[in-house]
């Protein structure tokens, strides 16, 4: 799966999509109970960053375009154009963290 393209850009300069095969999406939620333990591990910050959280957040991310990709193939596509990334909070004190991947599955 490591060779279907992943683009945020609408198209692929000089490989014209041959079919448009629909939306696809990979979400991942990311717990309380993980933030909890992030934040009370505040020694990690340096700087006004924090190691621990950024890669929570990193990981977050790859696994959400992964679910994309694995979405795409199944449509059996090739490709994923317009790729946009989103985290939004969720749960009823905001305490769990959604990143959502989406695009559109094409046949280049």
């Amino acid at each position: 799966m490591t060779g279907i393209i992943v683009s945020t850009t609408p198209s692929l300069e000089g490989r014209p999509a041959k079919e448009y095969l629909g939306i696809v999406t990979g979400e991942v939620i990311v717990g309380a109970n993980l933030f909890r333990d992030l934040f009370a591990s505040v020694r990690d910050i340096v700087g006004g960053r924090s190691g621990a959280y950024e890669d929570v957040l990193q990981r977050a991310r790859e696994q959400a375009i992964a679910e994309m990709r694995t979405r795409a193939v199944a449509l059996g596509a090739n490709a994923v154009v317009g790729v946009d990334l989103d985290y939004e909070t969720v749960g009823s004190s905001g305490s769990m963290l959604m990143v959502t991947a989406s695009g559109t599955a094409i046949l280049v």
